[in-house]
């Protein structure tokens, strides 16, 4: 136990985490909001806002750059691997979301001339540039409440 102790000793980490766990948790929130069911899966599933993995990248750039100043290489590093991230949410992952889309419309349209055995892809992958800014957002807030 000696590992996750320290894990959740390093306030860095802990930063991090906590973005991410804030926009799960609004995902659900606003899940209930929006469609008036309680859907737990929102907390463990990808897409939607705000995206979790930026609030979750720029929680930790965030702290790094708090931490050990914004000319650090570690923050220099870490704002690199966030900026990778979020292009990969807003821009590969959308694609793949939107090419599910299209997909399961075709095994539909077969489906209801012939049985296809396939089962729907997911389609919330990915997420809109303003998901994105907005987890990013969070997670810059989240850092500078709690460093």
């Amino acid at each position: 136990m000696t590992y996750f102790t320290e894990l959740f000793d390093n306030k860095i980490f802990v930063v991090a985490f906590v973005a991410w766990f804030m926009a799960q948790l609004i995902k659900v929130v606003l899940t209930l909001l929006v469609t008036k069911k309680f859907d737990l899966n929102r907390f463990v599933g990808s897409g939607g806002m705000p995206s979790s993995h930026t609030s979750f990248v720029m929680g930790l750039s965030t702290a790094i750059g708090l931490e050990y100043g914004w000319n650090s290489n570690i923050y220099a590093f870490a704002l690199t691997f966030a900026l990778i991230v979020m292009y990969d949410a807003s821009g590969v992952r959308r694609s793949v979301g939107k090419q599910a889309t299209i997909l399961n419309t075709i095994i539909e349209d077969l489906y209801k001339h012939k049985h296809v055995g396939e089962s729907k892809l997911k389609e919330l992958v990915g997420h809109t540039p303003f998901e994105v800014i907005v987890g990013a957002v969070l997670g810059i807030f989240i850092a500078n409440m709690m460093i």
